[in-house]
């Protein structure tokens, strides 16, 4: 089974923003250099989206700006430590498969 065009498009969108450093939730944070002192931050967000996106029965996806803000309330977390995360993640949302 292959990746849906839904999911792909998501993805794609997702990862250009969080590579770009333009990623509107994340205006004022600077990000990018964790891509090369902490990727551990930026697998956890990556992990996040995955956790959170859902699709329906035929691949679409139903969620993806809330997968978004999921995963980059975590970055914004990560790098101010002022900033809570509400509501607090489940442990499901967080794991690294």
């Amino acid at each position: 089974m292959r990746l849906s065009e839904s999911f792909s498009r998501a993805l794609r969108t997702f990862a250009y923003f969080m590579a770009s450093g333009t990623h509107y939730q994340l205006e004022g944070i600077d990000y990018l250099k964790l891509y090369g002192e902490e990727p551990s931050a930026i697998e956890q967000v990556f992990a996040i989206f995955a956790n959170v996106i859902e699709l329906d029965e035929n691949g679409n996806v139903l969620n993806a700006k809330y997968a978004e803000k999921r995963a980059v309330d975590y970055l914004r977390s990560y790098c101010d430590p002022e900033f809570e995360v509400t509501p607090p993640y489940e442990g499901w949302e967080i794991e690294l498969h």
